[in-house]
């Protein structure tokens, strides 16, 4: 039996599970370079990171005087995606360990995520963690993406857990803010390390400055069992660190 009591723990997919940031880079440098952009970089893509796709793409068709509509600009960022997901999506190892542990003991485990439908099953596939995560929601089947709680609220609904007993792993500062204001305890782990001062990283109860290469599962773990038995919040700790 689990030690973690009734938690349910609920895990973004881009930058937090897989290591997809530099797909979704490619696939919107590809994009924009059809429809005449051709000087998208990193740092440009930095700025959505953890905004669901169909937002980005609505606002790119703003930012650049886009004439496609936004339909057709997500297709065409999908169709790139997906090309480059099915090859080499990958996930992080000590998160995969994570999740293999959790789903060991029998905690309910749900992806929520910004990307489509397709794109999450397709990763979930690839990357052998279809069979622990069944529990899926994308941005697209809610009214609102991240930083909104839509996707966390809908998580929590599918699985038939209170959102104040769910823990929400995230990257980026749109997610932990969802999770926020969904009622729910956060683990970020920053993919971009400047913004690890963010201050939607605030709310979070743990902090993991150091991105992946500071997370391991065991720690992660501990933690939970240690709030699992611990009073009511605060929670707030920072991995290795003090405030």
């Amino acid at each position: 039996m689990s030690t973690l009591g009734g938690i349910s723990v609920i895990f973004d997919l881009d930058g937090t599970l897989v290591d997809s940031e530099p797909h979704y880079y490619e696939a919107g440098r590809l994009t924009l370079a059809e429809y005449g952009v051709p000087d998208f970089s990193w740092a440009d893509h930095e700025a959505y990171v953890g905004i669901s796709t169909q937002e980005t793409v609505a606002d790119w068709k703003r930012r650049y005087a886009l004439r496609a509509p936004v339909e057709e600009l997500l297709a065409v960022k999908n169709r790139h995606y997906l090309e480059l997901a099915r090859t080499s999506a990958r996930a992080y190892p000590r998160m995969q360990e994570f999740v293999e542990r959790l789903a060991g003991e029998g905690v309910p485990l749900a992806v929520a995520s910004g990307s489509s439908a397709e794109a999450i099953s397709t990763i979930l596939e690839r990357t052998g963690l279809a069979a622990q995560l069944r529990t899926v929601v994308s941005a697209d089947e809610v009214e609102r993406g991240k930083p909104a709680p839509d996707v966390f609220l809908e998580a929590a609904r599918r699985l038939g857990a209170d959102p104040a007993d769910c823990v929400v792993l995230e990257d980026a500062a749109p997610g932990a803010a969802a999770a926020h204001a969904a009622g729910m305890r956060c683990i970020a782990i920053p993919y971009v390390a400047a913004q690890a001062d963010a201050p939607e990283f605030a709310t979070a109860e743990l902090l993991v400055r150091g991105g992946q290469e500071e997370f391991t599962a065991r720690a992660a773990y501990d933690w939970l069992a240690r709030t699992t038995r611990a009073d009511p919040p605060p929670y707030r700790t920072n991995f290795y660190r003090t405030r």
